[in-house]
C-alpha cells in the first residue's frame, strides 16, 4: 500500500470559525454576559483566537512531519535515518573518452588520472583511474567524470567533448564515444519518500522483487521506474527507466548492475541482468474541433490541446509496460477544451511488461469551429 492510499489526517482542529465560536461561548458562559459585534472584549478575544489558530496550524504541521506521507526536507531525512536510508546526494555525469595518438609509440603511453577534457565551455571531465595506451596501439578509451556534480554534465553526444585541457605528448585528438549520463541532482522529496517506503524490503537476503527495486532506485536519483521479474528460474532481469521517460545509457546501466550484483545484496543463486526497456513506437494522428460558443477562447484552447498532447506523450513513456491508451489521449484533449476529437492513431496496444511506449510522429490538426 502506498502512503498516499491512506486518508488525510489532522492532529488538532484548525477550523477558524469553530475555534472563534468556542472562545466566545466559553467567555459568555463564564462571565454570564452576551458579547455583541464591536464589543471591545469580543475584539480582544478575536485577537487571542487568531494566535490560537496559528499555534494549532503549527502544531498540526509539526506533528505531520513525523509521518512519511507529509514529511519534507530535513524532517524526511530524519525519517529515512530510521531505516538507514540516507538521501542520495548529487552525483557527477560520466562518459567514455577516446584518446588518439599521432602515431603508435614504441612504449606504453600513460594517460594520468585527472587529465581533463572539455566540450569547450566551463565544464570539465577528468579521467577517473587513468591507464596506458599499449605500445604499438594508436588509441585507448578511458572513463571520465564530470568535475561538477549534477545533471549539468549529462547529454553530450559522441564527439562533442573534444578538447584536451591538459596536454599529453603524442595525443593528437580526444573525443567522447558515448553520451555523457548519470549526473544527478540531490534526490527529490518524492523519490526519496518512495525509497524510504520500500526500504524494509532491502532487509531481506532472499532476493524479493521489492529488494532489487530498492537497490536499483538507490543506484541513481534519475531512475523513474523499475521492473524486476524472473523470465526463468534463477534468472533476474531488471529494467530501468529514467526521469522524463528517457532510456538509460550504458553508464547508468552499469551503475545499477554494480549495485544489484553486489555480493551482499544478490542471492548466490541469482543471475542478474540490467537492461533498458524495449521501445514500442506509436504515432499520434488526430483532428479536434472547438465549439463555436468558445470562439473567444479558441486560441487558448488550441494551446491547451497542444500541451495536453505533450503531457500525454510524457505520461505514456513514464512507466514500463504501460499500455497505449488512446482513450487517455482523447480525455486529455477534451479536458483541454475540445468539443470533438477524431482519432486516427494511436489504437489500443497492449505493451509487454518489458517495453515502454514512445511517440514517433505526432500530427495534431485543428479542425475548426463547429456548432453544438
Amino acid at each position: 500500500m502506498s502512503v498516499y492510499d491512506l486518508s488525510d489526517i489532522q492532529f488538532v482542529d484548525t477550523d477558524t470559525e469553530e475555534i472563534k465560536n468556542s472562545i466566545i461561548a466559553v467567555y459568555e458562559a463564564v462571565a454570564d454576559k452576551k458579547l455583541y459585534p464591536g464589543d471591545p472584549v469580543r475584539l480582544f478575544l478575536m485577537t487571542i483566537a487568531d494566535l490560537i489558530i496559528q499555534q494549532r496550524v503549527l502544531i498540526n504541521e509539526t506533528a505531520k512531519m513525523n509521518l512519511l506521507r507529509y514529511a519534507t526536507g530535513d524532517y524526511l531525512d530524519q525519517i529515512g535515518a530510521l531505516t538507514e536510508t540516507p538521501r542520495l546526494q548529487a552525483e557527477p555525469a560520466t562518459v567514455t573518452v577516446r584518446y588518439t595518438l599521432s602515431a603508435p609509440q614504441p612504449g606504453a603511453l600513460l594517460i594520468p588520472p585527472g587529465t581533463r577534457v572539455t566540450p569547450g565551455n566551463e565544464l570539465y571531465f577528468a579521467v577517473v583511474e587513468g591507464g596506458d595506451i599499449p605500445a604499438g596501439e594508436i588509441e585507448g578509451e578511458f572513463l571520465c567524470e564530470c568535475m561538477e556534480a549534477g545533471v549539468v554534465g549529462n547529454g553530450y553526444a559522441p564527439g562533442q567533448i573534444n578538447i584536451l585541457v591538459d596536454p599529453i605528448p603524442f595525443v593528437s585528438q580526444v573525443a567522447n564515444v558515448s553520451v555523457s549520463a548519470g549526473g544527478t541532482d540531490v534526490e527529490s522529496d518524492e523519490a526519496y519518500r518512495e525509497r524510504i517506503h520500500i526500504a524494509p524490503e532491502s532487509f531481506s537476503s532472499a532476493g524479493p522483487r521489492e529488494a532489487y527495486e530498492y537497490w536499483a532506485r538507490s543506484a541513481s536519483k534519475d531512475i523513474l521506474d523499475v521492473l524486476v521479474y524472473s523470465p526463468s528460474p534463477m534468472e533476474v532481469e531488471i529494467r530501468v527507466l529514467l526521469t522524463g521517460g528517457e532510456l538509460p545509457g550504458v553508464e547508468v546501466l552499469n551503475t545499477v548492475d554494480a549495485a544489484c550484483n553486489d555480493r551482499s545484496i544478490r542471492p548466490l543463486t541469482d543471475r542478474v541482468t540490467v537492461l533498458a526497456p524495449n521501445v514500442v513506437s506509436y504515432n499520434i494522428d488526430l483532428t479536434y474541433c472547438i465549439a463555436s460558443d468558445d470562439v473567444t477562447s479558441a486560441t487558448a484552447i488550441q494551446e491547451a490541446v497542444q500541451a495536453a498532447v505533450t503531457e500525454y506523450v510524457l505520461w505514456q513513456k513514464s512507466r514500463i509496460g504501460r499500455d497505449i491508451l488512446p482513450s487517455e489521449l482523447i480525455r486529455r484533449v477534451m479536458n483541454a477544451g475540445a468539443r470533438r476529437v477524431d482519432m486516427v492513431s494511436p489504437t489500443h496496444i497492449t505493451v509487454a511488461n518489458t517495453d515502454v511506449a514512445v511517440a514517433d510522429a505526432i500530427h495534431v490538426t485543428y479542425g475548426g469551429l463547429e456548432d453544438d
